[in-house]
């Protein structure tokens, strides 16, 4: 008999629900959109309730399209959008604030002053991480510090934190699991990702009382029952998105590189059981394992705005009508005539980490024209993308031949294509791309027992784009975004 694990894929955008059987094959899959509140310039917020209806409506439906039981399937994964903070009250069970998103800005002048201080070195050592509005810490201290009563209430124990997983798994089980696994509590910048513990230190220094802060645990091992549709499933795995997606395309070996082109894109390298200090803009971060193995970490960059640059398209400049139509648009011109788009609209991750950049257009003429406005938007993506692999070549000390690629703008051929082109790589998108939602799957098949340890035949089917352009055409391009990147750098600090 078939076995089914239901993943939960909670996402920036959107929250999904997949089954998948024990192959890793997709039975059915449901998704919703939910809203994205901009209080203000460079603030990002979502609704927690919101979330929450949104994914137990795709839960529903899912099951329902799919034919099956609820008793059908044997347990349930998590993967979600990292650093996302969500506090609420214990006794009550409501936030108390927005869940403020990773890409929100608005803790700036908290992690300048963290840096006044001079705890970068400290924070980088302990944590792996930068001081960054993008990280969790500062949005906690930001709640506390100007919801009304609200440190009060934490002081008193009234408060719990929890980033996405977390919220979602605490509603789900009526209060009785507060937990989150280790990928997740690693891009908090409270965590110790050494010693595996929250970091007291840190906890004092940002004024947060331990006692919000959830149970961790490996991303493979049982978390308790959630009630789904009345009736209690077991949550055996959970993974921060990226990390998941790197156990999904079956990067668990020292060099395996994948990159996510999500709302953001996300490039991870499995460096093992060494945590590996970047020296050039890259984080360390924790990878997903299963409960009897032991941790291992990657490198990672992560570029904030990739396929949103494509949202921002179809639905603020109105230049396309749906994301399928910018591969068309890209196509119908030979080239970009020189434009170049740098979507700096939430500042620049790595491996320039400028929290004030702002989004800019360089290269127009007259003779510029919508298509080449969008065939610049897409490449921008593979731009920032190879800005991430260079730097992680040089901190890891080798040349990637290879990258698995997964997300919703892997679908995008020309996309992809001009990764290869760009990167002087191989790029491999594997034929189901939903690899982010599998390695939650995976995770929680295995520590379930319905998954068997050799994951290397699931999901093995792929299409590879190999580089089919000069070296003197991929270094005039790369020296043409490199301008744009100084230009948009440049603004920001004349400003």
């Amino acid at each position: 008999m078939k076995k089914y694990i239901l993943t939960l894929d909670e996402g920036t955008t959107s929250a999904r629900a997949i089954i998948f059987d024990d192959l890793g094959n997709i039975v059915s899959l449901a998704q919703n959109e939910f809203t994205q509140i901009y209080p203000t310039q460079g603030w990002v917020e979502h609704d927690p309730i919101e979330i929450l209806s949104a994914q137990y409506s795709a839960i529903t439906e899912c099951i329902i399209k799919s034919g099956l039981n609820v008793s059908d399937i044997s347990c349930v994964g998590i993967t979600n959008q990292r650093e996302t903070v969500v506090v609420w009250n214990k006794n009550t069970g409501e936030p108390i604030y927005n869940a403020i998103v990773w890409q929100c800005r608005r803790t700036a002048d908290i992690c300048e002053d963290l840096k006044r201080q001079g705890l970068e070195e400290y924070i980088t050592n302990t944590t792996g991480l930068k001081i960054d509005a993008y990280f969790s810490g500062t949005k906690i201290k930001w709640i506390l510090d100007n919801v009304k009563g609200a440190r009060e209430q934490a002081n008193r124990g009234e408060l719990l934190f929890g980033t996405i997983d977390t919220w979602l798994m605490w509603k789900l089980s009526h209060g009785k699991t507060h937990a989150t696994d280790e990928t997740n509590a690693s891009r908090t910048m409270l965590y110790d990702i050494h010693n595996l513990c929250w970091d007291k230190k840190l906890l004092g220094i940002l004024d947060i009382p331990e006692s919000m802060l959830p149970t961790v645990q490996k991303s493979g091992s049982v978390y308790g029952n959630i009630d789904i549709m009345g009736a209690p499933l077991s949550v055996c795995g959970v993974a921060g998105d990226q990390q998941s997606a790197l156990y999904g395309q079956h990067c668990i070996n020292v060099g395996d590189v994948k990159n996510t082109y999500g709302t953001g894109c996300f490039l991870l390298m499995n460096t093992g059981e060494t945590a590996v200090k970047s020296q050039n803009g890259m984080l360390t971060t924790i990878a997903a394992t299963t409960q009897n193995s032991p941790t291992q970490y990657a490198l990672e960059g992560s570029v904030f705005i990739g396929g949103a640059v494509i949202q921002w398209l179809r639905d603020e400049m109105k230049l396309i009508e749906n994301a399928a139509q910018s591969e068309d648009c890209a196509l119908a011109v030979e080239n970009s005539a020189g434009v170049y788009i740098v979507p700096a609209f939430a500042g620049l991750g790595a491996p320039y980490w400028d929290m004030y950049a702002r989004g800019t257009i360089c290269g127009l003429t007259r003779g510029t024209g919508r298509n080449h406005i969008v065939r610049a938007a897409l490449e921008s993506i593979a731009y920032q993308t190879n800005d991430l692999i260079l730097a992680m070549q040089n901190d890891a000390g080798v040349t990637v031949t290879s990258l698995k690629a997964d997300g919703g703008a892997a679908r995008n051929k020309f996309l992809m294509q001009f990764q290869a082109d760009i990167s002087n790589t191989n790029v491999i998108c594997p034929s189901n791309a939903e690899a982010t939602a599998l390695g939650a799957a995976l995770l929680a098949g295995i520590t379930a027992g319905i998954i068997n340890g050799d994951i290397s035949s699931i999901n093995s089917d792929s299409t590879t784009f190999k580089p089919n352009i000069t070296d003197y055409e991929r270094a005039q391009s790369i020296s043409g975004w490199k301008k744009a990147i100084n230009s948009t750098i440049s603004f920001t600090k004349e400003k």
